[in-house]
C-alpha cells in the first residue's frame, strides 16, 4: 500500500493488500475493491463473445496486473456535485504523474483505479467528460466505468458496453498509440497526440488516417514507418 505523501489518510491499495488487513478507512470499502478485482481479472483481461474482435476487452489490463502497476483508490461518501469528483482527481492526476516518472519502461502499464461507490454514474460521466482535455494534454488517458449502462459504445460491435463495471470509478492511465480512435475529433487532441506518439509508433492500420485527420485540423505529421499495433484499448 501507498501512502499520499501529501495526505496520510489518501492511499493507493495494491492487490496483494487484500491479501492483509487494511487501514480502517480503506477496509470499510473492501466489498466494492473485491468486486473491482474480480472484473479485472473476469473481465478485462479476458475475451468477450460480444467484443468484436479478438483478444481480452483491455490489451493492457494483464500488463498492469503482471507487472504489480494496477492501484486502487477510494473516494468515500456520495457526492452531490460533480465538481468534488473533478476535485478529488486532481491530486490522483499529480500523484500518477509523480509515479509514472520513476516507473521507467514499465510506466505505459501504471493505472490508477479511483472507486466512487456511492457515487451517481452520471456524475462519474460529467467528470470524465470535464477531466478528459486536462489529462491528454499531459499524456494522460482518464476513462469512466460504471454500471449506468455506460452510454459508449465499443470500437468494433456498437451494441457492446465496454466500460461496464460493478462499481463506478474513473480510471487513469498514460495515453498510447492505440488511443487514436477516442481522440480523433477533436483538433487538441489530435495535436496532443501527434506529440506523444511518434512516427514509428503509429498503428500501421491507422496510419492513413492519423494523417488525413491530422491535415484536416492543420497538423502536420511527419513521415511514419508503419509498426504492428498492440491492440485497442477499448473494446
Amino acid at each position: 500500500m501507498i501512502v499520499d505523501p501529501a495526505d496520510p489518510n489518501r492511499f493507493l491499495v495494491e492487490l496483494s493488500d487484500l491479501r492483509g488487513p487494511l487501514p480502517d478507512q480503506v477496509r470499510r470499502h473492501r466489498t466494492a475493491l473485491y468486486a473491482v478485482v474480480g472484473w479485472a481479472h473476469q473481465y478485462l483481461v479476458k475475451p468477450h463473445p460480444d467484443l468484436g474482435r479478438k483478444g481480452p476487452v483491455c490489451p493492457f489490463a494483464q500488463g498492469s496486473l503482471d507487472r504489480g502497476l494496477l492501484y486502487l483508490a477510494v473516494h468515500p461518501g456520495r457526492p452531490g456535485a460533480v465538481t468534488e469528483i473533478t476535485d478529488a482527481l486532481s491530486r490522483y492526476r499529480e500523484w500518477y504523474l509523480e509515479l509514472r516518472a520513476t516507473a521507467g519502461r514499465a510506466a505505459q502499464y501504471l493505472t490508477f483505479l479511483v472507486l466512487f461507490p456511492e457515487s451517481a454514474y452520471r456524475l462519474v460521466d460529467e467528470a470524465q467528460s470535464r477531466l478528459k482535455a486536462g489529462y491528454v494534454a499531459q499524456g494522460l488517458m482518464i476513462g469512466e466505468f460504471h454500471d449506468g449502462p455506460p452510454p459508449k459504445a465499443g470500437l468494433w460491435n456498437p451494441e457492446f458496453r465496454p466500460l461496464h463495471s460493478p462499481v463506478p470509478m474513473l480510471a487513469i492511465r498514460s495515453l498510447v498509440p492505440t488511443d487514436f480512435p477516442f481522440l480523433r475529433d477533436d483538433r487538441d487532441f489530435v495535436a496532443a497526440y501527434l506529440d506523444r506518439v511518434g512516427p514509428e509508433e503509429v498503428p500501421s492500420r491507422w496510419r492513413d488516417e492519423v494523417a488525413e485527420v491530422a491535415a484536416g485540423f492543420g497538423l502536420e505529421v511527419p513521415a511514419t514507418t508503419p509498426v504492428q499495433s498492440r491492440g485497442d484499448t477499448r473494446g
